[in-house]
Parts: C-alpha cells; structure tokens; sequence
C-alpha cells in the first residue's frame, strides 16, 4: 500500500526484539511512545500505533487498556470474558474501537486516526481476527469482525481507516517531491 519511495521494516529487520513499553494514559501518548522508542534508540523514521476498544456503558474501557483489560498476560480469551461479564444485563451495548497512528518523519511528527462504532454482542461468534473481533458488531453488519473476511474488516474497520490516512500521506508527499523535481 505504501509508495515505492518507502522502505519498510519490521522491529526484527532493524534489531528490536524486545518489549516496547506502553505506558501512555490515551492511544496518542502509546502510539508517540512506541515511535519515539524506536526513532531515539534506532534512529529510523518509524509509525506506530495503538488501538484500544472504548464501551459506552463502560465509561470508554477497556480503552487504552484493551490489551490488558483482564490482567497484564494479555489473553484475548479472558478480555472478552470480562467484557461480556462486565456487560451481563446492560441494555447499552454500544462501544467503538479506534486506532491512532503516531509517525515520526525527520524533525515532525503526524497523527492519523480511524474509528469504527458498533455494539458488543452478548456472546462470541466467528473465530476470525484476534482480540475482541468476535464480540463486536461494526454498525450496518450483522456479522461480527470474528465472522467477516479480513478484507472486509480491513475496509470498514478502524485500523484499516487510520492506515488509509497514513498511506495518503505519503502518496502526496510522494507527489510533492515528483513535482519539486519537475
């Protein structure tokens, strides 16, 4: 997706295999901390992002602490639990995820965001994607993100959004500089 003038590497590709800390109290600060880790410790421009689902009835958790929300293991299985335990009987399902995406780039630094809204579902279905996928209902489907294909979800959903944002970015900065050299 990105333009040809981008090369991208994973963590692996530059040497990092260690955990990267995320200890920001919003998606914006986990994002910034994950990409000024690796732009002060390996010197690489870098993009990183957080994403957190946010319940209504919750007052926006599990949020920043999606991850973590059943404790610091981070088990898919038993955030989903919890979430539906801490649901039981709430008549307001409503909840939205959103990515937020932090990119340092030379001496600026950019933000790009996507959101979905949808509902928590009062149990799981579909064993696609990862996380809360099969819980959450996006808004319009009657299919959670655990049942629909990773094209769709990636076309409706928010980490697909923010991306798309990031990606058109570089496309007209990538335009700029072919018309600077015109």
């Amino acid at each position: 997706m990105l333009p040809k003038a981008i090369e991208l590497l994973s963590l692996q590709d530059i040497g990092c295999f260690g955990e990267i800390p995320e200890t920001g109290s919003t998606l914006e600060e986990n994002a910034k901390i994950k990409a000024d880790h690796i732009t002060q410790r390996y010197g690489h421009d870098c993009f990183s992002d957080d994403t957190g689902l946010l319940v209504d009835h919750l007052h926006g958790a599990p949020g920043v602490r999606s991850a973590r929300y059943a404790g610091e293991d981070k088990n898919d299985a038993d955030n989903r639990a919890k979430l539906l335990s801490d649901l039981k009987g709430a008549k307001d399902r409503s909840a939205h995820f959103r990515t937020v995406i932090h990119l340092n780039l030379g001496s600026s630094a950019h933000v790009f965001q996507g959101t979905v809204q949808g509902q928590i579902t009062e149990s799981e279905h579909g064993s696609g994607g990862f996380g809360y996928d099969s819980i959450f209902k996006p808004q319009g489907f009657e299919q959670t993100f655990g049942e629909l294909s990773p094209q769709t979800k990636n076309a409706i959903g928010h980490r697909g959004r923010a991306v798309a944002q990031l990606v058109d970015f570089f496309k007209k900065m990538d335009e700029g500089t072919s018309k600077e050299k015109n």
